[in-house]
This record gives structure tokens, sequence and C-alpha cells, in this order.
């Protein structure tokens, strides 16, 4: 089940406030963009029917949790990136943002530990 833009907006919401009701949701996301109340309900409620969350009434509120963790989504992001900029490529990502971001030289070195960990499989 792949998340759209606008429901990773709402999934990185409900990974901070897990769980959350539509209110709290909408709250945090008017604090960076403009969103009517409404849209964010229709919103979370398609995420409820394509699987993206559960809901549970509590009281007069329902409240969600995402039932997709963030390193799936990140994952999906990734497989769409690589696959729609980089013909698929994954070495053209990882040199694209290596080109455009100074990585530390901890960060290297974590990912010379990764590169040897795969390659010894």
């Amino acid at each position: 089940m792949k998340a759209t833009e606008a429901e990773l907006e709402i999934l990185n919401v409900l990974w901070a406030l897990e769980p959350a009701t539509v209110r709290e949701v909408h709250d945090k996301l008017i604090e960076k963009k403009d969103a009517g109340y409404t849209t964010t309900l229709k919103q979370m409620q398609v995420m409820l029917e394509k699987g993206l969350v559960s809901r549970v009434a509590s009281g007069k509120a329902h409240v969600y949790t995402a039932l997709i963790n963030q390193q799936q989504a990140q994952g999906q992001i990734i497989q769409r990136t690589v696959d729609a900029f980089f013909n698929g490529s994954a070495m053209q990502l990882v040199m694209q943002a290596l080109g455009n971001h100074k990585a530390s030289d901890s960060e290297l070195d974590m990912i010379r530990e990764y590169l040897d960990k795969r390659t010894k499989k």
C-alpha cells in the first residue's frame, strides 16, 4: 500500500503523536500549511480504507494509529524516487546524494560499514 505525499504528512504527525484524533493531527498540519479540517478528516478516512491507519472510537472522537511504520514509508519513497528519477539505479541516487550533500566523516564511516556488511552476505 503506497502512501501519497499528503498521506505521508499525516503519517509523520501520527508517528510523533500516536495515537491521535483528527483534531490533533489537523492542528499539527496547519502549523506548516493551510489545510481545512474536513480535508484532513476525509484524507484520514481514505487512509483507513487503504489500510494505512486504524481507528478506534473514544467518546465522541475517533483515535487513529498508523499501521505502516516510518521505515516502511521511507522505503516506499526511496523506491519511487529511484524508479522515477534514476532509472531504477540505486547507485545513481547515492552518487547524487553524496555529490549534493557533504557527508561528515562519521557518516562516511557508517556508509563504509554498511557496504562492508552488504558485500559479506
